[in-house]
């Protein structure tokens, strides 16, 4: 999927503030090296080059790279954006001192081979950190609502769980092969808007993921459809009446070297 479709940079926006919590744990230092996989519009990477560390940034959606680099460029930080996949980034061997992703290597298709590209890019006594969503809340309802009518529309069955990058055991696994330990901790996100209504409408228009599967949603006739359930999940779990208010739990995983 082009993650470059729709408006990212409107979504990311909801989400700073767990880049910032992810920055503040990780505590680059001025003369730190920084890789921010799957780093979007530049939440993480931009919040570290604030802190004084050289940063890179990998995506594999050009146009966010692009908005990123721009507002690096507007800020005068020390950040340079590349194209790249999770499973594949055009970083040297041991280049970072610190490895962070703020939800962007929990899209990646094979979560083995990112977490063994991320290994490689750390430096030796290094430190890793991820931001994954657990699931459960309205968003993720809402998520897993839209998936399963897409794929209803497309005739496909319903799709297969992703990775538990948000589980300790599931990261135990993952990257203790490569020699490390993980811990992690549970931070909370509040997304909000004017009314559901509106933040409904915005995710649809600005959501990479709902502007790709808008089509099959349409030619099968269920986008007022789809648009009543996610309504319904979100007015139920509104927590402000006056506007519009969910809060989203996630996992900040710390992940480094065994002693």
């Amino acid at each position: 999927m082009d993650w470059g479709q729709g408006q990212y940079e409107l979504v990311a926006e909801q989400l700073l503030p767990a880049a910032v919590v992810v920055v503040d744990i990780a505590d680059p230092l001025g003369d730190e090296t920084v890789v921010d996989v799957g780093c979007g519009t530049g939440n993480g990477a931009l919040t570290a080059a604030e802190r004084g560390a050289t940063v890179i940034g990998v995506d594999p959606a050009a146009r966010l790279l692009e908005v990123a680099s721009a507002a690096a460029d507007e800020r005068d930080l020390d950040a340079e954006f590349v194209l790249g996949e999770a499973e594949s980034m055009p970083v040297s061997n041991a280049e970072a001192d610190v490895v962070l992703s703020v939800f962007g290597v929990i899209f990646a298709a094979d979560p083995k081979a990112a977490a063994a590209e991320m290994a490689r890019v750390l430096a030796p006594h290094g430190r890793m950190l991820v931001a994954a969503w657990i699931p459960g809340g309205a968003v993720s309802k809402a998520v897993r609502l839209a998936r399963e009518t897409v794929a209803e529309a497309l005739g496909e069955p319903a799709p297969a769980p992703p990775f538990p990058w948000h589980e300790q055991p599931a990261l135990s696994d993952l990257f203790g092969a490569h020699g490390f330990e993980v811990s992690i901790e549970e931070h909370g996100i509040s997304i909000t808007a004017r009314s559901p209504e509106e933040f409904v409408d915005r995710e649809s228009q600005s959501h990479p993921v709902a502007v790709a599967a808008r089509p099959a949603v349409e030619r099968a006739g269920r986008e007022e459809e789809l648009r009543r359930g996610l309504l319904e999940i979100y007015r139920e779990a509104n927590e402000d009446p006056a506007a519009f208010k969910v809060t989203s739990r996630y996992v900040v995983a710390k992940i480094d070297p065994s002693p």
